[in-house]
């Protein structure tokens, strides 16, 4: 038996899945409450149920923003997809792909010395997933390297 987990069939997206369904079902639950809240009071003015059904839309667009971290790996590279950033990697630049115990999400030692956060792999409510896909992307990793 490997010690090496069985390649994943590129393209793969890595994503927490779980996290990102919790965020936008609460996103999409508190702009419906917001809503329906600023519907069913009367004494509201126009501008007050707007700015009620504005603040719902500011939240769920905060955490359609929390939930859009992912890691993308294909043939030529990996595409990390942080909250704010996108950064496109080629497999020579990934030295190490590092989730250790307590860590909150993955990270990816570069070959320019420096390390990236990888977002889309985290252990938080999935964290056997999480390790099963951190394993799955050093074993890429590892495959597509200069030095393997």
């Amino acid at each position: 038996m490997s010690e090496h987990p069985a390649l994943p069939a590129l393209p793969v997206t890595f994503r927490p899945g779980r996290t990102r369904a919790v965020l936008l079902t609460a996103g999409a639950a508190i702009l419906v409450v917001l809503t329906v809240i600023s519907l069913l009071i009367p004494s509201l003015s126009p501008g007050e149920r707007l700015s009620f059904i504005f603040t719902g839309v500011l939240l769920f667009g905060v955490l359609m923003l929390l939930s859009r971290p992912k890691v993308v790996a294909d043939d030529s590279g990996v595409t990390v997809v942080n909250i704010a950033t996108s950064r496109r990697l080629a497999w020579a630049e990934i030295v190490r792909v590092n989730l250790r115990p307590g860590d909150p999400w993955v990270f990816l030692d570069l070959s320019d010395g420096t390390s990236l956060p990888a977002l889309g792999i985290q252990p938080g409510i999935a964290k056997q997933r999480a390790i099963d896909d951190a394993r799955a992307l050093r074993a890429l990793a590892d495959a597509r390297s200069p030095q393997g």
